[in-house]
């Protein structure tokens, strides 16, 4: 693989719900055209040599909070109100149709994919690798008969909370400075949701979920530790990052951590802010290194659902981002791992 040809497989994105929100008819049409707002769309997909991840199916909630108010020596957002059945379900089904109707108008360029191989077939085929994401289990019932349904439909993975409770747990408030110990963890429908996903072969995501919860699904779960979009609480005191002790876990399991590209849980003074510095990045990079090995860390950039550094800016900036690991001395392996094949890896393992 040539250096310039390293593909970007992601850990999280949110177009799904951009999709949903924007106010076009035909939001599969725009995806494939290219939208001026978007950090991922095909044009900018192909320009990057991003080649998929995890796309997030997410159910907003019916007050939007003001995050642009992480800012500042500190803040505390409060979680948002649970959401009934209902509300939660119609957005996801309207965003996992979403995703199915840019498969189906892609003449072969975007690919939902159910397993690993479909995703390594994927890439090297260049169609982009959708593998379909729950943040929040807001739309499960209790009695997981939603998430036999969702599965049918091709979801792989899974986080039990968003930042928003839920009946299978707890979430972590926008708070800066905080630890991740700020609520109880799994409840007892949230124990037999983390048991039927190691059934059913769904990647569990710790990202968003209280240190209990953590430590909750660490005790019951049989596959790998995963937080799909997080970063290391040592170099951002946010509740939102992990700990030591968390990424010890994740690393003895032989699990992975998505390098999450929102300023706000990069920066040691937790603000949002665009004009944050590639080397604040790899600084941040380098320390999950240190922590996991380089078996153990990915991207989980939270494209189009988060404030990203200028310097990266969208998708199609992605080989900026590897062009200045290069110059600090990088290796191609060790770029390969980061960009696509620990992913992989770790889904060969979890879902097959």
């Amino acid at each position: 693989m040539s250096p310039a040809s390293i593909p970007t497989f992601d850990g999280h994105n949110d177009v799904a719900l951009r999709l949903y929100r924007t106010a076009t008819a035909d939001p599969a049409t725009a995806f494939l055209g290219g939208q001026d707002e978007a950090h991922i769309d095909l044009p900018k997909a192909r320009a990057g040599n991003f080649a998929g991840g995890f796309f997030a199916l997410f159910s907003p909630s019916s007050s939007r909070n003001n995050y642009s108010s992480m800012a500042g020596e500190r803040y505390d957002i409060p979680l948002p109100p649970m959401l009934d059945l209902e509300t939660a379900r119609t957005p996801i089904v309207t965003m996992l149709s979403l995703l199915l109707r840019v498969e189906r108008a892609s003449q072969g360029a975007v690919t939902i994919c159910r397993d690993s191989d479909a995703i390594r077939s994927a890439m090297a085929r260049g169609s982009i690798a959708v593998l379909v994401h729950l943040e929040g289990a807001d739309a499960i019932d209790a009695d997981l008969h939603m998430l036999d349904v969702l599965h049918a439909a091709g979801l792989r993975s899974l986080g039990p909370v968003w930042s928003r409770d839920t009946i299978f747990g707890h979430g972590v408030p926008a708070r800066f400075p905080s630890g991740p110990d700020c609520g109880p963890g799994l409840t007892a429908a949230g124990e037999r949701l983390v048991r039927a996903c190691n059934d059913m072969k769904i990647m569990i995501d710790l990202s968003h979920i209280t240190e209990q919860g953590f430590w909750d699904v660490a005790r019951l779960s049989r596959a790998p530790l995963v937080a799909t979009h997080s970063n290391a609480h040592a170099l951002c005191p946010s509740s939102r990052n992990l700990t030591d002790r968390q990424l010890d876990a994740i690393r003895e399991s032989g699990g992975v951590v998505g390098l999450c590209f929102a300023t706000s849980f990069l920066r040691a003074d937790g603000n949002m802010n665009p004009d944050t510095g590639m080397g604040v990045v790899v600084r941040h990079l380098e320390g999950l290194l240190e922590r996991l090995g380089e078996d153990r860390v990915a991207i989980g950039s939270d494209f189009d659902g988060c404030v990203v550094p200028r310097d990266i800016g969208t998708a199609a900036g992605m080989p900026l981002f590897y062009e200045e690991l290069r110059r600090r001395g990088y290796g191609e392996d060790l770029l390969n791992k980061i960009a696509w094949s620990n992913w992989l890896d770790v889904l060969q393992r979890t879902i097959g």
